[in-house]
């Protein structure tokens, strides 16, 4: 079983990353140790998931969006993180090269979407900010006919979306 992840780097109400938490506990508790976590490893629900993953006994896949990427990470705690988690992923993929950050982002959210069996995303339900946002990847996810589990961070409810 592949899992990816797709969601927020921050919240407003820091204290949700609490329940967030919770909810990856309660999903990953229904499949068996086996499973596998895909994820580009970006702040926020991303590395939540990740180590969630690792503390059930899964492994990781890290989808790279491109070379370089760890410098967008600030220094310090962020980045330890990344390198941390990115140290204990089974497999590494770094995309090619694209003409923006942003076209990489939308490039890695799909490649997770194209090689997983289910979507966590956890957002806000609002359109995405910029290219490749939570939103773009959930749409896609849809349109691929994917399981997608909302968590949605702000309100702390919990759907599945139907497909498009």
């Amino acid at each position: 079983m592949k899992i990816g992840i797709t969601g927020h780097q921050k919240l407003e109400n820091p204290i949700n990353w609490n329940w967030v938490k919770l909810e990856f506990k309660k999903i990953l508790a229904q499949f068996p140790k086996v499973l596998t976590g895909v994820t580009s490893l970006a702040i926020g629900a991303d590395q939540l998931f990740a180590e969630a993953v690792l503390e059930h006994g899964g492994s990781l896949i890290v989808i790279i969006p491109f070379d370089g990427y760890e410098f967008k990470f600030s220094e310090g705690d962020n980045r330890q993180k990344y390198n941390y988690l990115l140290a204990k992923s089974t497999i590494v993929n770094i995309l090619p090269p694209m003409n923006s950050d942003e076209e990489s982002y939308l490039a890695a959210g799909k490649t997770i979407v194209d090689t997983i069996d289910f979507l966590i995303a956890v957002w806000d339900g609002k359109p995405s900010k910029g290219l490749g946002g939570t939103a773009d990847i959930v749409e896609y996810a849809q349109k691929c006919h994917k399981r997608v589990i909302h968590l949605n961070p702000i309100i702390c409810t919990v759907d599945q979306l139907s497909n498009k």
